[in-house]
């Protein structure tokens, strides 16, 4: 009885949510941490297998959310370097797994040839195993002419490691006389980023309920709109990504000003 009284409310609020949305700024470059997977295991019986499988299903549906909404760039927490170390080698194992399975679907499945979407991946992905590098490879070279949207998959990645990679790099080149010094400024550092041409983080959305951004893409993150949601990943629903959005719109950017 009490859900047939909330639920035209329920409508009400989800179609007054969606044309505020409409009628604000859509971030261009969202970034995604979807944590929460095995605790959602143990709240719902589920095994560590059907909780990755939920939650890779759950990422597909998300993303072609965020492309209705007009988001032209996503960017994924797939696994943390701290995963790749930390985790047991079965549950790495199923987590992997799944990963290759989406890069294979977003692939053969038609979601990058539908959407135009190009992929990248950024991290220590020579770490992974063969067969999930053959994948990213494919996909990578498959969606490479590509250029209005994009989606990357931070695998095996670490922010802290991405800036000590670039200052290694930097560090070789300015020994080789390849670098002034007197010219280094933030773009040229950039420049050593596993990804160039990563844009800046606009809206970064936790699940879970977790407030914290767990080593994640650190410097693109300098002037992020953070957004934590208290649902399990494998349970986060659309008006979530609706609120989400909403409260980016309600925040005055002003970057230092």
């Amino acid at each position: 009885m009490l859900n047939s009284l909330l639920k035209p409310a329920y409508i009400f609020y989800e179609k007054m949510l969606w044309n505020q949305i409409k009628e604000g700024p859509i971030p261009a470059h969202v970034g995604i941490i979807p944590d929460g997977n095995r605790r959602w295991a143990r709240q719902t019986n589920s095994s560590i297998q059907e909780a990755y499988l939920a939650g890779y299903k759950k990422l597909r549906e998300v993303l072609i959310w965020l492309l209705e909404l007009g988001v032209k760039n996503v960017t994924v927490f797939a696994l943390s370097t701290e995963n790749c170390d930390k985790r047991s080698q079965t549950e790495l194992n199923t987590i992997l797994k799944y990963i290759k399975m989406g890069i294979d679907d977003l692939l053969y499945e038609d979601f990058v040839p539908k959407y135009k979407v190009r992929v990248r991946t950024i991290g220590k992905t020579e770490k992974l195993p063969d067969d999930l590098k053959l994948s990213i490879s494919k996909v990578v070279e498959s969606s490479s002419n590509f250029k209005d949207r994009k989606l990357t998959l931070a695998i095996c990645y670490g922010g802290r490691q991405e800036i000590l990679d670039a200052v290694s790099k930097l560090v070789v080149d300015y020994k080789k006389g390849l670098l002034d010094s007197n010219v280094l400024d933030e773009t040229v550092f950039k420049k050593y980023f596993y990804d160039e041409e990563l844009e800046d983080i606009d809206l970064v959305i936790r699940t879970s309920g977790e407030m914290r951004i767990s080593n994640f893409l650190l410097w693109h993150m300098a002037y992020s709109e953070l957004f934590f949601c208290d649902a399990y990943w494998p349970e986060f629903r659309k008006i979530d990504l609706w609120r989400a959005i909403r409260s980016y719109q309600r925040r005055r950017r002003k970057f230092g000003a």
